[in-house]
């Protein structure tokens, strides 16, 4: 089947370790099922995983991919959960120590049809298409677990949401808009603080602009380059929920008087749970809020995806289609 896979790894050249080509039908375990590929949507750990980031040497080849959404075996429209726990794991998979995302331990989505355990499979609603359904499982999951799960934000709370245009960060200002949060937003380029504007933010500012007050919440999924910035932007008792380091895992001032004068809460947050990811999938359908899209690609131009995501040349989801 045709598919679009890791071949080696390199930091300073991604993309000359990506192949596409053929691989192997999936193998099927017990308890697993096969969904047919219609849409799978590109993510920063796709290109991470190029540059070996998660993915060991003896792993590869490796079908790249975390999101899908598609046909089962009896024909119905799903969306595919990418967290996979350990067998035997009861509760919040994402706390499973042995937990792994689809292209670690398993092939990814990015083919003509991909292997998941049954539990990993929810409807998908008539009133998304396969394109919006593939956004869903891993960034707007993250966003949807850091604001209502790990964030505890309400209706009437006040968000500002780190770098506007990547995946997460856009997932995060339409779904807070659609709670009736107050969304402040930040990006170092000015068009895409226009297009933040457009799909909900109340009130956008540059990178590391101070803002005019204090808000009760922040999403970060930058790291190092915004890390100060979101401490400072927080009120008294505030909460920073961190999910990702776009810019570099180390930090140059961690901030710890303010967290610990101010008693801040910085909260870790990874990807999300199935039942979170078919809460998201209802209030997508009963708001009529869509997944934004930055591009629809053939799966056979995955490449352009890459290079997009690899230039930062992107608002919303990139998608792959069959």
């Amino acid at each position: 089947m045709f598919a679009v896979y890791a071949n080696g790894a390199s930091a300073e050249d991604p993309l000359s370790q990506l192949v596409l080509g053929e691989r192997p039908e999936p193998v099927v375990p017990d308890g697993w099922t096969t969904v047919t590929v219609k849409a799978a949507s590109l993510n920063h750990h796709d290109l991470w995983s190029l540059k070996g980031v998660g993915l060991k040497a003896e792993r590869l080849p490796m079908i790249l991919g975390c999101d899908a959404a598609g046909l089962d075996e009896d024909g119905s429209e799903v969306v595919v959960h990418a967290v996979i726990s350990s067998p035997d794991w009861a509760g919040d998979e994402t706390l499973d120590p042995k937990r792994s995302l689809l292209s670690e331990l398993h092939q990814g989505t990015f083919a003509e049809r991909v292997a998941v355990p049954r539990s990993n499979v929810i409807a998908k609603p008539a009133s998304l298409s396969f394109a919006e359904a593939a956004c869903l499982p891993t960034a707007w999951l993250t966003a949807y677990r850091m604001l209502f799960t790990q964030g505890g934000l309400k209706a009437g709370d006040s968000v500002l949401v780190q770098g506007a245009g990547g995946g997460v960060a856009t997932a995060c200002i339409v779904l807070a808009r659609a709670a009736g949060l107050k969304v402040y937003a930040t990006s170092r380029d000015e068009a895409k603080r226009v297009r933040a504007i457009e799909i909900g933010a109340h009130e956008v500012f540059g990178s590391n602009e101070k803002l005019p007050f204090k808000v009760d919440a922040v999403m970060e999924t930058i790291g190092r380059a915004t890390w100060e910035h979101s401490i400072r932007s927080l009120r008294p008792g505030g909460t920073l929920v961190t999910s990702g380091n776009t810019s570099g895992p180390n930090l140059d001032n961690a901030m710890l008087p303010h967290i610990f004068f101010l008693q801040l809460r910085v909260i870790g947050s990874t990807m999300g749970t199935r039942s979170e990811l078919a809460s998201l999938v209802q209030m997508l359908d009963a708001t009529g809020q869509r997944p934004l899209i930055d591009r629809q690609i053939a799966m056979e131009d995955a490449r352009q995806g890459f290079e997009a995501i690899r230039d930062g040349d992107v608002f919303g989801k990139i998608v792959l289609t069959r």
